[in-house]
């Protein structure tokens, strides 16, 4: 079950089409002016204005073609090159209206889905951490997301057939929207030890029971995480003077003022 499935090959499918009538049009006029060129012995930007009036049906009338052979080809380049052109409107209009119906329906099939994922787990960020991570959870990718803004990266891991959330991880209902309340584990892999730090807390109030991983450059940043796995358990503990105890070590450890009150 991949959450991206719909778009890759519906917008190649796009892409191609799109391509394909651009070249023809650029072919079209191509032969148009060097044909004008060669009957009427135009120059090669005359016969460009002439061949450009043509395709786009516009017409001035200030330069015709005076030879038998020059009408001949024109009458025939006027169905040929106008169909041409209607056939590349026709394509744009369709690729962006078929781009915009799929994002829209992608969107409600991926969120229908997202919503049943029970015990999943959510990696944020696909740099070199958690793309190790991906790597190593490949066998299981339908119970994966991944939270990633970088467009290659996405590309990569849709390609891999993974299940992709194309969101800011740092904010809650990008969280919400991958279900981290019935998640079973996750990893905060973002280049920015602060934005660790922010999932690591936003994840532990949305669901006191995940099990999260977190990535830290700066000792600070360790301490911060910390801060965020700790917390909600040390609030729990009725005997003060064991949660004092526990507090006193771990300020010890990271050289923290006192965070827990």
């Amino acid at each position: 079950m991949s959450l991206t499935s719909y778009g890759p090959r519906s917008f190649t499918t796009h892409r191609v089409g799109l391509r394909l009538a651009i070249l023809l049009v650029m072919v079209a006029i191509a032969v148009g002016t060097l044909t004008f060129h060669t009957l009427e012995g135009w120059s090669i930007l005359d016969s460009l204005y002439v061949t450009a009036q043509t395709v786009t049906t516009v017409g001035y009338g200030d330069m015709t073609p005076r030879t038998a052979y020059g009408r001949a080809f024109a009458t025939i380049f006027m169905m040929v090159g106008v169909g041409v052109v209607l056939y590349a409107l026709t394509s744009t209009v369709q690729s962006i209206v078929q781009s915009e119906l799929v994002n829209t329906f992608g969107e409600r099939r991926r969120s229908r889905r997202m919503s049943k994922l029970r015990n999943h787990f959510i990696i944020c960020g696909a740099g070199r951490v958690g793309s190790h991570l991906v790597r190593s959870l490949l066998g299981r990718e339908d119970k994966l997301i991944v939270i990633e803004t970088d467009p290659q990266k996405v590309a990569e891991l849709t390609d891999l057939g993974i299940s992709v959330l194309v969101r800011d991880a740092t904010l809650e209902e990008t969280l919400r929207e991958a279900g981290v309340e019935h998640a079973g584990g996750l990893a905060a892999c973002l280049p920015d030890d602060a934005d660790n730090v922010y999932v690591v807390l936003t994840a532990r109030d949305l669901n006191p029971t995940l099990h999260i991983v977190a990535r830290a450059a700066e000792e600070q940043a360790e301490a911060m995480v910390v801060m965020g796995f700790v917390a909600p358990i040390l609030k729990k503990i009725s005997d003060p003077t064991l949660r004092q105890r526990i507090e006193s070590v771990i300020m010890t450890k990271f050289n923290l003022g006192h965070v827990f009150s």
